[in-house]
C-alpha cells in the first residue's frame, strides 16, 4: 500500500506551479517602470541619513498618486528626522570629543540611536504603504545608495512600482 503512495510527484507538481508564478511575477517586474528616488535635501547628514528629504512632486508619479498626499507622506518623515536627529548630532559631538579617551566607544549611542531613527522611519513607511501606496500600487521603501557626487552612502526613500496583478488569469 505504501508503493501507491509517492509525496514526491505531488511537490514536484507544486515546484512546477512556484517556478511558473515566479517566472510570471518577474515577466511583469520587467515590464515595472524605474523607481522614483527622493533623496535627501537637509543641510546636516548623520551616518548617511540626511536631515529632510526632498518635497517636490516627482513628475514620474503625476497620474499615480496625489501631490498632496505625497506632500504629507515626506512631511511625516521629515517631521520623524526633525525629532530625532539633533539628538544624535548632540551625542555625535560628544562621541567626537571623547573617543580618543573611549577608545571609539563614545560613538556608540550615536550609532544606536542613527538606527534607531531608521527603524522608525521604515516603520512609518510601512504604515504609509499598508495605509494608501499598496493600493495605488506604489511601495515606498529606505534605501541605502551610492551619493552621485561622491563615494559617501546616503539614506534614500525609493518609490517603486508594483506589478498590477492579471486578474483574468486562471487559479
Amino acid at each position: 500500500m505504501m508503493e501507491d503512495f509517492d509525496e514526491i510527484y505531488e511537490e514536484e507538481e507544486e515546484d512546477e506551479d512556484e517556478d511558473e508564478d515566479r517566472a510570471a511575477e518577474e515577466q511583469l517586474l520587467k515590464y515595472a517602470p524605474d523607481p522614483v528616488v527622493v533623496r535627501g535635501s537637509g543641510h546636516v547628514t548623520v551616518f548617511g541619513l540626511s536631515n529632510k528629504f526632498e518635497s517636490e512632486f516627482p513628475s514620474a508619479l503625476t497620474g499615480k498618486v496625489a501631490p498632496e498626499e505625497f506632500k504629507a507622506s515626506i512631511n511625516r518623515v521629515n517631521g520623524c528626522l526633525k525629532k530625532t536627529l539633533p539628538v544624535n548630532v548632540r551625542w555625535l559631538l560628544c562621541g567626537c570629543l571623547c573617543c580618543c579617551c573611549t577608545l571609539g566607544f563614545s560613538l556608540w549611542p550615536v550609532i544606536c540611536l542613527s538606527k534607531r531613527t531608521r527603524r522608525s522611519i521604515e516603520k512609518l513607511l510601512e504604515w504609509e504603504n499598508s495605509r494608501l501606496y499598496h493600493k495605488l500600487c506604489l511601495h515606498w521603501r529606505l534605501s541605502k545608495r551610492k551619493c552621485e557626487t561622491n563615494n559617501m552612502m546616503e539614506y534614500v526613500i525609493l518609490i517603486e512600482f508594483l506589478p498590477k496583478i492579471p486578474i483574468f488569469r486562471p487559479d
